[in-house]
C-alpha cells in the first residue's frame, strides 16, 4: 500500500512539473503569445522526449576504436582531426621508415597560450614492434579525446594549454602493415633485410600462408604409435609433449612455410628479423650479447628519425612508448648493470607508476630488468639517460582481463575448470568469440612434408591484442595514465615575492619559484649525466645592480644564507633544476629604482616571470 501511495504521488510531482513541448516559453516563463498557461494542453510522453536535448555530448568527428587502423586509416583519421581543429593540430612526419612509408606526427598545441616548444612536452609512440598494434589505436584516441572535450571538460582544457603534445601513432608503419595485411608471422620486427641463418642469402625462407586462410598455423604429421604429441585430454584441439617413456601419434613440424633454402629449417629467415627496440644508444650491445640489436645504434631510419625529432625538441619533459602485452607499466633501467636510478627520480617514477596500477586494473608496475626481462639499447633507458626525459612504456593488454570477476579468478585455480589458465583461451573464443579466432587443422599436402594437417592456432590478433569489443576501454585507460604522466611534468611559475628598503636605494627582495608537479625540471640522472641544459634565474631592470643573492628558507624568517657564488648575478644557474613539489625562496639585495623582472626558465619545465616594483 506505501509504495502504491509513494508511486501515485511521483506521478502527480511528475505531471505538475511537466512543461507542454508545444508551447514556447517566454524569458518570464509565461507563454509565447499571452495565452493564459492554463489553456496549454501537455503534449504526449513521447512527444516530450522526443524534442528534449539528448545528454549525450555530441562529437564533431567520429572515429571507430573497436577496430583496427592499417597505417593508410590511421593517417586519414589525423588529416580529418587537423582538418577539424586546425588551430590546435598540426600533421607532419618526422621521417621515412625502411619501406618508405611516413613516420606520421600529430602536434597537438594551443598557440594561444604559446608556442609547442616553449611548453612541457608528452611524447608518445606505440607500434615500434609491428605486431603491437593496439598503441597506435591508445595514440589516435588520445588525439580525438583531447581535441573532442577541450572546452568541455575543464581538465582537459587545461591540459592543451599548458602542454604540448607530440603523438607517433606507429613508429614502425613498416612492421605494423606487414601485421595487418599479411598473415602474421615473423611480424614483431622491421623490414630491414637481414641475414638471419647465415647462408648469405637476406629475408628467403621465411613464414608462408600455404592454406591461403590468412593465419601462420601450425603444421603436425599424423604418425600412429611413432609421434612425440598426442591430443590433449583438456582440450582435444591442443597438443601436448607424451611423458618420457610413452609414444603419440604426432609429430610438429613447425609452423607454417617451405624450406626454400634446403637447411631443413622453415620460416627461420623472414623479413627483417630483428627488434627495433634495442637500437637505441643507452646501454647498446651487439648482437651477440643482445639479440636483434643490429650492427650499431641508430642504424635504423625509424631510431634516427626519432632521435632526430627528440633532439630538436628538448621541451619534452615526458615519454610514453606503448607495447604489448603482459598488462605492465614499466620503466627503466633496462639491465641490472647499469645500476637503479637516484633516490628523487626513483621516487618520483614510484608515484606514478603506483597511481597508474590503480588506473588500470590488472596492470602491475615494474622495473623492466626485474619485473620482465633484460633489454639492452631499449626506448626508456635512451629517453630517461640520453634526453633527461621521464619514461614510461606500457605493455597494453592483460590476459587477466578475459575473466575478471573474484568468482571467476577463484574457478581459475581449478585445474579441471573449463576456464583453467590453460584451457582459458578455448573457453574465450568457443563463447564469446563464438569460434572465430581458432582455427581448425585440416589435411594438407605439404610439398616437402607430403601428407599432413594445418591449423590448431588463433588468429594473430587474439592473445597479445585485446578483443576488438573490450579495446576502448583498453584506450581511454592508457590515454588517462599518459595524461596524468603530463600533468605532473614540471611546472614553474613565480610565487608570492616581498620588498623591504634597506637604505636609500637598496632592498631586499624574496622570490618564491614554484614548481607544483611532482617532476622535477631535471632529472638526478640527467644532471649526473649532464645531459639537460641548466635552468635559468635572470633579473632584468634598468639600472638595477644585483649586490648579492642566496637562497633562504623563507622570505618571512631571517635567516644567515651562504650567497650564490657565481659571476653574473643577473643569470644564475640551477644545474640541479628545481625539486617537484617544491617552493624556492630567492633573496636578492639589490640597488636602484623602478623596477626589475625576475624569470625563471627551464627547457623541461617551462619559463615563468614577475615584474615588482622597488618601492
Amino acid at each position: 500500500m506505501t509504495r502504491t501511495i509513494r508511486f501515485t504521488a511521483t506521478l502527480a510531482l511528475l505531471a505538475a512539473l511537466a512543461v507542454p513541448a508545444s508551447a514556447s516559453m517566454s524569458a518570464q516563463g509565461k507563454p509565447a503569445g499571452g495565452a493564459p498557461a492554463a489553456q496549454a494542453q501537455p503534449a504526449r510522453p513521447g512527444q516530450d522526449w522526443a524534442a528534449a536535448p539528448s545528454s549525450e555530448r555530441t562529437y564533431k568527428v567520429k572515429l571507430d576504436f573497436n577496430r583496427w587502423h592499417d597505417v593508410a586509416e590511421l593517417q586519414a583519421d589525423m588529416r580529418t582531426l587537423e582538418k577539424a581543429y586546425p588551430k590546435f593540430l598540426k600533421y607532419t612526419s618526422i621521417g621515412k621508415s625502411v619501406g618508405g612509408r611516413d613516420i606520421a606526427l600529430m602536434v597537438i598545441n594551443n598557440p594561444d597560450t604559446g608556442a609547442d616548444t616553449a611548453k612541457p612536452a608528452m611524447y608518445i609512440e606505440a607500434n615500434i614492434h609491428g605486431n603491437e598494434i593496439q598503441g597506435g589505436e591508445v595514440c589516435l584516441y588520445t588525439i580525438w579525446y583531447l581535441m573532442e572535450h577541450y572546452g568541455k571538460i575543464d581538465a582537459i582544457t587545461r591540459l592543451v594549454d599548458e602542454r604540448a603534445f607530440y603523438i607517433v601513432p606507429t613508429i614502425n608503419p613498416d612492421g605494423r602493415d606487414y601485421f595487418m595485411k599479411g598473415p602474421g608471422g615473423n611480424a614483431r620486427t622491421g623490414h630491414l633485410p637481414v641475414d638471419d641463418d647465415n647462408d648469405y642469402q637476406f629475408d628467403e625462407d621465411g613464414p608462408e600462408d600455404l592454406n591461403g586462410n590468412g593465419v601462420i598455423e601450425q603444421i603436425r604429421k599424423h604418425v600412429p604409435g611413432q609421434g612425440t604429441h598426442r591430443k590433449s585430454a583438456a582440450d582435444p584441439r591442443m597438443l601436448e609433449p607424451v611423458p618420457a617413456g610413452e609414444v603419440g601419434d604426432y609429430v610438429i613440424l613447425g609452423q607454417e612455410g617451405v624450406d626454400h633454402d634446403g637447411d631443413g629449417r622453415v620460416g627461420e629467415d623472414g623479413p627483417g628479423s630483428y627488434d627495433p627496440n634495442r637500437n637505441y644508444p643507452a646501454d647498446w650491445q651487439p648482437t651477440y650479447v643482445q639479440g636483434g640489436a643490429m650492427d650499431y645504434p641508430f642504424q635504423l631510419p625509424e631510431a634516427q628519425a626519432a632521435n632526430a625529432f627528440l633532439l630538436a625538441h628538448p621541451n619534452v619533459a615526458g615519454l610514453q612508448t606503448f607495447h604489448n602485452s603482459g598488462g605492465m607499466i614499466l620503466r627503466s633501467p633496462g639491465a641490472e648493470q647499469t645500476g637503479e636510478y637516484p633516490a628523487p627520480d626513483v621516487r618520483v617514477y614510484d608515484e606514478i607508476g603506483r597511481n597508474g596500477e590503480r588506473m588500470l586494473p590488472y596492470y602491475r608496475y615494474l622495473v623492466i630488468w626485474s619485473g620482465l626481462y633484460t633489454v639492452h639499447g631499449g626506448v626508456t633507458d635512451w629517453g630517461n639517460d640520453t634526453l633527461g626525459i621521464l619514461s614510461f612504456s606500457n605493455e597494453l593488454w592483460s590476459g587477466g582481463q578475459y575473466f575478471t570477476s573474484p568468482d571467476l579468478k577463484e574457478q581459475q585455480k581449478d585445474p579441471t575448470s573449463p576456464i583453467a589458465p590453460r584451457v582459458a583461451s578455448y573457453f574465450f573464443n568457443d563463447y564469446l568469440e563464438f569460434g572465430d579466432q581458432l582455427t581448425e587443422w585440416k589435411p594438407f599436402t605439404h610439398p616437402q612434408f607430403g601428407e599432413v594437417e594445418i591449423g590448431g592456432s588463433f588468429r594473430k590478433t587474439f592473445g597479445r591484442v585485446p578483443p576488438r569489443f573490450m579495446n576502448e576501454e583498453l584506450c581511454h585507460r592508457n590515454m588517462a595514465f599518459t595524461l596524468y604522466q603530463a600533468d605532473e611534468m614540471p611546472r614553474m611559475s613565480i610565487g608570492e615575492t616581498k620588498v623591504e628598503r634597506i637604505a636609500d636605494g637598496v632592498f631586499k627582495v624574496w622570490v618564491d619559484l614554484v614548481n607544483d608537479k611532482v617532476a622535477p625540471t631535471i632529472l638526478a640522472k640527467a644532471a649526473q649525466n649532464n645531459v639537460v641544459p641548466p635552468d635559468l634565474l635572470t633579473l632584468d631592470g634598468k639600472g638595477v645592480e644585483v649586490l648579492s643573492a642566496s637562497w633562504v628558507p623563507s622570505k618571512w624568517r631571517p635567516a644567515v644564507a651562504p650567497m650564490i657564488d657565481q659571476k653574473d648575478l643577473k643569470r644564475i644557474m640551477i644545474r640541479n633544476g628545481h625539486p617537484g613539489r617544491t617552493t624556492r625562496t630567492v633573496q636578492y639585495l639589490v640597488k636602484g629604482a623602478g623596477s626589475l623582472t625576475v624569470k625563471y626558465a627551464s627547457v623541461k619545465g617551462g619559463a615563468a616571470q614577475k615584474t615588482i616594483a622597488l618601492q
